[in-house]
């Protein structure tokens, strides 16, 4: 089984994952004793001493720099979110090669999608404060995460430990500001990956809207699965379903896969 490399998004870190990678592993996801590696974008995490590059195209050479140096066999698979699922985007279209599936999460990009539906005008206003109380660890995870989760049940415990990440690890204003102006650039290739896609979206998604993940698979005649509750950040609301609907289109194509060999 390949293994798993998983992209967060824009200023967030591996640690935001939080348990996903147990929820992969109960879902028979991972293989037998292995982990899906976090990859964390420059600018963010433990690459938060790098500046972040104006563009995505260098952050993949970034991660895909990170992945050689940690002996990652390819070709790999690549689950992420969000500006991460940009980066694997560029990935597997500059180097297809290195990447079996590929899964993306609440991403836009052009030329799939305009301004409003990438940013939604009704974040707008929130996405402003949290620009405004940036150096405020507590005051500004706690508008993340009324913009990005809808699962509440978790919410003190995820502001707590998510204001401790942003003192002792957090992304730096500028660098937020360079992911932001790079993800507004990033255009991807109207041709579909070579390899196999899965588009996950949120229909509660408050900061993009998912038309963007519509229109991407629909353009790529790729597999599209739909959460009818959650918000932007799918995996924490609801890791269950997500590797459910990984599992599920991973088992569908293998079944395909091996109809066609029988009917060869």
């Amino acid at each position: 089984m390949s293994q798993w490399i998983l992209l967060r998004g824009l200023t967030r870190e591996a640690r935001h994952w939080g348990a996903f990678d147990a929820a992969l592993a109960a879902h028979g996801l991972a293989g037998a004793g292995e982990r899906a590696i976090c990859i964390d974008l420059p600018g963010n995490g433990v690459e938060r001493a790098h500046g972040a590059p104006l563009s995505v195209v260098r952050m993949m050479a970034f991660v895909r720099e990170r992945a050689a140096a940690l002996n990652i066999r390819m070709p790999c698979r690549v689950l992420a979110m969000s500006l991460g699922a940009m980066v694997a985007t560029a990935w597997a279209e500059h180097h297809p090669g290195e990447i079996e599936r590929l899964v993306l999460i609440n991403t836009s990009m052009r030329p799939f999608a305009g301004v409003s539906e990438r940013l939604r005008p009704n974040a707008w206003p929130m996405l402003a404060r949290i620009a405004m109380t940036w150096t405020q660890p507590e005051r500004c995870e706690t508008l993340i995460h009324a913009l990005t989760c809808n699962r509440i049940d978790t919410r003190d415990a995820d502001i707590a430990h998510w204001a401790h990440l942003r003192r002792t690890h957090g992304a730096s204003a500028a660098n937020a500001l360079r992911q932001l102006a790079a993800a507004a650039r990033f255009r991807a290739r109207v041709d579909a990956p070579p390899c196999p896609v899965l588009l996950l979206s949120s229909a509660a998604d408050r900061l993009v809207d998912p038309i963007c993940s519509l229109r991407i698979a629909a353009q790529w005649r790729a597999s599209h699965a739909v959460h009818p509750w959650a918000g932007h950040d799918l995996p924490h609301d609801d890791a269950n379903w997500t590797c459910a609907a990984i599992a599920a289109w991973l088992d569908e194509r293998k079944r395909t896969r091996d109809v066609s060999v029988t009917n060869a």
